[in-house]
């Protein structure tokens, strides 16, 4: 699950790091109160607005920027909010702004790159850092991976403060700044184990004119099965910047990614469909979906998989992959005559069924009074679905 940069912020707040605050606005006419609000504050006098939506980049797609006053705060606010903002990360159709973040300012000595996640390979949290913040730290890496700094440490421990201290020396903080980046993160991964995070990341990180450490910009990704434990952070959840698609399926128990092409995928396991989407590509299609129904499939799982695939008006066909072990084949059959018969589908439907009960599967939509195309093995499944749509 996402959050805002704001709401990411208040989190980091609660555990002492220090932040570029402020306050967001969500209508137009509260913009001149709120600019206001963080001048009396905050005490001062130049701001920063910042669209917030759920993708990197708003600098550069201009939803970010410095106000040196009042007007121009105010001018800023009013282009950004509502602004269809593209950046890297939302693709070409962007993002529609609905609230607006207004942050006091500071002027930046220097900018610094912090980031904590999970490294599946070496089963440790990695704690990263780096002197070339405000930038794209996939560049950095592939260009200078000298300059970032790692340090790997056991979920089932905390950040040692002699690796803090490596840390902080790599970022070139010496003496009092040292011992206060020590303490910023110490804290940081204090927050990632204890809110479940799979990532937390500041950049920038900056040291200030002032020497301040401050942390001027924050995202915090969480785990969505640890969430159960924390419910104050599911009332920060935004569905609407999530997919009204996968928000619908989340309804059912789907699991569902809505991706760019036109052959409807249905299966279950998330192995198997990710193999699936694999050998559509290979066979010369693209996939329009990730739909992992699960492993117990039956006939209202297969038609509410039918609902939010079709939602999709770029699917031309439907392929249905289905290995039964846990579930039975005959029950998914039965569910896709059902499925098909109910709503009325207008598209081709392939269907491959193997394992458990899969020759009954087979008998059950030969004899059925519904078209669906059936296949011999996962392969053909792939070329007829694209064959269907290329007609």
């Amino acid at each position: 699950m996402k959050i805002h940069e704001y709401q990411a912020k208040k989190i980091l707040k609660n555990y002492e790091i220090p932040i570029q605050d402020g306050y967001t606005f969500t209508s137009i006419e509260k913009a001149e109160e709120t600019i206001k609000k963080v001048e009396k504050d905050f005490n001062t006098t130049d701001f920063v607005v910042k669209a917030q939506i759920h993708a990197g980049g708003r600098g550069k797609g201009g939803g970010v920027k410095y106000s040196p006053n009042f007007d121009s705060a105010l001018e800023n606010a009013r282009n950004i909010l509502g602004m269809n903002l593209i950046t890297p990360q939302t693709g070409k159709n962007g993002k529609l702004v609905n609230k607006v973040f207004i942050t006091e300012a500071y002027d930046i000595s220097k900018e610094y790159y912090v980031a904590i996640t999970l490294d599946r390979e070496k089963k440790k949290d990695v704690f990263m850092v780096s002197t070339e913040g405000g930038v794209n730290i996939e560049e950095v890496a592939k260009h200078t991976p000298e300059k970032i700094t790692k340090i790997w440490v056991n979920p089932n421990t905390n950040l040692e403060k002699m690796d803090a201290e490596k840390l902080a020396v790599s970022l070139g903080f010496n003496d009092e700044l040292k011992a206060e980046a020590v303490k910023i993160f110490i804290k940081l991964y204090k927050c990632y184990t204890e809110m479940d995070c799979t990532i937390l990341e500041i950049n920038p990180l900056i040291k200030s004119d002032s020497n301040e450490i401050i942390a001027l910009d924050a995202k915090l990704n969480f785990d969505s099965n640890a969430l159960y434990r924390h419910q104050d952070i599911i009332s920060m959840r935004d569905l609407s910047e999530e997919d009204p698609m996968e928000i619908e399926a989340n309804k059912f128990n789907l699991n569902y990614i809505k991706l760019d092409g036109n052959v409807g995928c249905m299966v279950n396991g998330a192995g198997l469909a990710m193999a699936t989407m694999d050998i559509i590509k290979l066979s010369g299609g693209e996939p329009a979906n990730f739909l992992d129904v699960g492993g117990a499939a039956n006939a209202e799982t297969i038609k509410n998989g039918f609902k939010i695939i079709l939602k999709d008006k770029n699917v031309k066909a439907v392929l249905i992959n289905i290995f039964g072990g846990i579930v039975r084949c005959d029950r998914v059959a039965n569910g896709v005559v059902e499925a098909v018969n109910e709503l009325g589908l207008k598209v081709p439907v392939v269907v491959r069924l193997e394992g458990t009960n899969a020759i009954e599967a087979k008998d059950i939509l030969s004899k059925s009074n519904v078209k669906i195309i059936p296949a011999d093995n996962f392969h053909d499944a792939a070329l007829k679905v694209v064959k269907e749509v290329l007609k």
